[in-house]
């Protein structure tokens, strides 16, 4: 039987969060009103102050001493945590500024002219909700812009706005620099592991790179919406830049309890998608997250997804493989993978149940 097709989701002032704040409603539409169970409780999650802190400049240039604690917390980081924060990453701080001013910038244009850069059913290039499929599944307290960046083919020039003036140029400058800061990670993460430093890059072929802007208006019930449904990333690492307004939205599951991650000042979050969890058999882990909405406040978050070639083969390496961590993953083509998670709903980390090895 063949799958039923995807519902398109029109971007229009019923399910645009901007426009339901312009507004001024103070009742939530039932597309947005979560279910008991997935609802927030603000109040209950608990606080950031373990998460870890990385200092790339220690790993690039410290000591022997301060390379090798660094490299520790790293591998602690990604073992407990699955997400860290990295300060003195070496990118330009003007450059952080523009390109959050770059984005917010496009999410004030009116709508008329965003809609000119619709995110089509079964994409995640556009603007507008993702992983969205029928008209039934509620929706995320979000705005959405995502651009595929590397390799060119995987770019859409119609998608590509024309306003503000240095959109595009900012966007290729920022994409630029994080794709070096991620390929540095790979190195000190492979370290971490054991490894040889280039084995991620050489495995990899040519990475893959999208970026996603999303902006969330303040929410005058952040109790029953979320601004982002909880899940992980189909990607090997995720680079998010916090907006500078310090509102914290990005929780984390640990312990089976959320935990809200305070943004530092010119921080760069980063975690582990699930190709890292897959190729290292589980030892690193991607790990659930959400962002929640605040009642006066809005939030911009920038990220960064950086992935396999599609055309690459995964698995876990044989070096994470032995008798007391039996193999966990099957092999499968990374592109398989990343046209399964951008044609389902967000749900937990359910996408990489398309990896594991089913036991009886």
């Amino acid at each position: 039987m063949a799958p039923a097709p995807l519902s398109p989701i029109k971007v229009g002032q019923i399910d645009d969060v901007q426009e339901l704040r312009k507004a001024k409603s103070v009742a939530i539409p039932q597309r947005f009103v979560r279910d008991m169970a997935e609802r927030p409780t603000l109040t209950a999650a608990s606080s950031s102050s373990n998460i870890p802190v990385i200092d790339v400049s220690k790993l690039i240039k410290g000591s022997k001493d301060e390379f090798h604690s660094e490299i520790l917390k790293l591998s602690t980081s990604c073992k407990e945590w699955g997400f860290f924060q990295v300060i003195n990453h070496g990118i330009d701080l003007v450059l952080l500024e523009s390109i959050e001013k770059v984005a917010m910038e496009f999410f004030m244009l009116p709508l008329e002219e965003k809609k000119k850069y619709p995110m089509l059913p079964g994409t995640v290039q556009g603007y507008g909700q993702a992983f969205v499929f029928s008209e039934e599944q509620k929706l995320d307290w979000c705005n959405m812009f995502a651009l595929g960046v590397e390799p060119h083919f995987i770019r859409d020039p119609k998608l590509w706005p024309t306003k503000p003036v240095k959109f595009s140029d900012t966007i290729e400058e920022y994409s630029s620099e994080i794709r070096k800061l991620g390929q540095k990670l790979l190195k000190f993460i492979a370290t971490s592991l054991g490894l040889k430093q280039d084995m991620f890059e050489e495995m990899f072929g040519e990475a893959v790179q999208a970026v996603r802007m999303n902006y969330y208006p303040p929410c005058p019930r952040p109790d029953l919406v979320l601004g982002l449904s909880p899940h992980s990333d189909g990607s090997a690492l995720t680079v998010l830049q916090q907006g500078k307004g310090n509102t914290v939205g990005l929780q984390i599951l640990k312990d089976n309890g959320w935990v809200s991650i305070q943004p530092i000042p010119n921080a760069l979050v980063i975690n582990i998608g699930d190709t890292i969890e897959v190729l290292t058999n589980g030892r690193y882990k991607s790990v659930e997250h959400r962002a929640v909405t605040h009642m006066e406040k809005d939030r911009l978050s920038i990220v960064t997804f950086y992935a396999p070639s599609y055309e690459v083969e995964i698995g876990p390496m044989p070096e994470m493989v032995d008798q007391n961590n039996p193999c966990k993953y099957r092999r499968y083509n990374h592109g398989e993978y990343s046209k399964h998670y951008v044609t389902n709903k967000l749900q937990g980390k359910k996408t990489l149940e398309f990896a594991k090895i089913q036991t009886s």
